[in-house]
């Protein structure tokens, strides 16, 4: 082989190398790929904004459906078209944009999780982690404030912790805040606490499979 050859077979193993080092994180010692945080928090924001768009957040709370381009998307309603009525009050799906004065700005990650777990308005629910759904255990509210029914929290209460953890982080850093004060819902004095009781809504965490009405596989 020629020392022409040579060069250029060993210019060649060089590129070939960068490229690899560039395309993949090199594995761990215990053989697991490391992963930076930088790009952890994207891939977990991005795992919300799909968890947002396939869960129809957009039908309800915003003009643009589930068109994350569209003007509208997720600020909260505009129009009366948008309301709930539920007896006689009018329920107003909020602005989930992270603006701090009209939207989910000044709220926490852990703050909307406890939203999305436990169905507690979270401008009314301290930053805290929560371990019990007894009122007045394990941080659980002794005087539960609950978001209004149309919001199908108890049903998206048993979304595992991570799914719930990237959805709120989407919310917080994966849009744009806009400015759109929505009118506060209406309600009954107990915050609907009479709405989401175990016979209601059922338990959480839910019942160990198979249950009665189920058979196992």
């Amino acid at each position: 082989m020629t020392r022409r050859s040579t060069s250029l077979l060993v210019c060649l193993s060089s590129i070939v190398v960068l490229l690899f080092a560039t395309a993949y994180t090199a594995p761990a010692p215990s053989g697991k790929i490391i992963v930076s945080p930088a790009q952890a928090r994207q891939d977990q924001i991005l795992f919300g904004r799909q968890l947002v768009l396939t869960h129809d957040c957009g039908g309800c709370h915003g003009m643009a459906g589930d068109n994350p381009s569209a003007p509208g998307y997720l600020d909260g309603v505009r129009d009366t078209a948008q309301q709930f009525h539920i007896g006689p009050f009018i329920t107003r799906p909020k602005n989930l944009t992270p603006d701090v004065a009209t939207g989910t700005g000044s709220f926490t990650e852990r703050q909307l999780f406890n939203a999305l777990r436990y169905g507690l308005r979270p401008e009314e629910t301290p930053d805290v982690q929560i371990t019990s759904m007894v009122p007045g255990q394990g941080n659980f509210p002794l005087h539960p404030h609950y978001l209004a029914p149309p919001m199908p929290w108890t049903a998206w209460r048993y979304m595992s912790d991570a799914e719930l953890l990237a959805i709120a982080a989407y919310l917080k850093n994966g849009l744009k805040p806009v400015k759109n004060k929505v009118a506060d819902s209406d309600g009954p004095p107990d915050f609907w606490a009479s709405e989401y009781t175990v016979e209601k809504i059922g338990s959480y965490p839910v019942a160990p499979f198979p249950t009665v009405n189920e058979k196992a596989p």
